[in-house]
């Protein structure tokens, strides 16, 4: 199944666009799990348990499995296993590189590690993205207007900013009808405008909601196209660290369900 179409059918089974990103920090997560043989397996086991229901997809950030070293990476694996199939999973790696190393990172990205979908960085051009293009079945969220505050020094330089220049890239990239766009939730206009250039057809991947700031009304209206679909609006601190206590899963759903129902809400409107 193409990652679009899987992405498609889990929005319509959770009636949701809520993508969890699941990213455990050793110093938050509750201590009682610590002392566990795999702490950050079963820490998000426990919330793909308590939110499988709710989602359209999950984020691993690989930063936080990599900075564990190989025990780090063997959590990543394990929790890759535990996600029902059906629910897509995009591996968050920022990937970009010169062509052989990038055929190398599409390789471990979808072959070895198995994600549905990864994000990439375009900066080094064509080149650098075509080795996961290749991959028509899998999905590539191109970073356009990303969420930090100082996107700007880059990203808005130009008589026609740099970030729609990208935003048209991934569209004649866009052969196999398996790109997507990076849009922070913090740059409601950028998003409304990347919408406008992408087309309705494209998923835009929205980071940027919670403990970064984005306005989620804003973000809704602006990234979804005209049925209210399209957008994958991400939520990592504020669901994962929810609760400190035992009953984290708890809260976890707690706040997942209450977000996704804000989403429906706006898009719906």
């Amino acid at each position: 199944m193409k990652f679009s179409d899987k992405l498609s059918t889990a929005s319509k089974k959770n009636d949701s666009l809520l993508c969890v990103g699941l990213d455990p920090d050793m110093g938050k997560i509750s201590s009682f799990l610590r002392s566990a043989d795999d702490p950050i397996f079963e820490f998000n086991k426990r919330i793909i348990d308590a939110t499988k229901d709710l989602v359209i997809a999950y984020k691993p950030n690989l930063a936080f499995y990599e900075a564990l070293g190989l025990g780090g990476l063997k959590s990543l694996v394990k929790t890759m296993e535990y996600i029902p199939d059906d629910i897509p999973v995009i591996g968050d790696a920022k990937r970009g590189d010169v062509g052989h190393s990038a055929r190398a990172y599409a390789r471990a990205m979808f072959d070895v590690l198995g994600f549905d979908a990864v994000t990439v960085n375009p900066y080094l051009g064509t080149d650098s993205i075509a080795p996961f293009l290749d991959y028509e079945d899998k999905g590539v969220f191109v970073l356009c207007r990303t969420s930090n505050p100082s996107a700007k020094e880059f990203q808005d330089v130009g008589p026609k900013p740099l970030y729609q220049i990208v935003a048209e890239s991934v569209v004649k990239w866009n052969v196999h009808k398996n790109c997507g766009v990076v849009v922070g939730a913090t740059y409601p206009d950028e998003l409304r405008k990347i919408r406008e250039l992408v087309g309705e057809d494209m998923w835009i991947l929205i980071p940027g909601i919670g403990v970064q700031g984005g306005d989620l009304r804003a973000a809704v209206k602006s990234g979804t196209n005209s049925h209210g679909e399209r957008a994958i609006i991400c939520s990592s601190r504020g669901i994962l660290y929810a609760g400190a206590k035992d009953d984290f899963d708890k809260k976890a759903r707690e706040a997942a369900l209450a977000l996704r129902e804000q989403i429906n809400l706006f898009r719906r409107d």
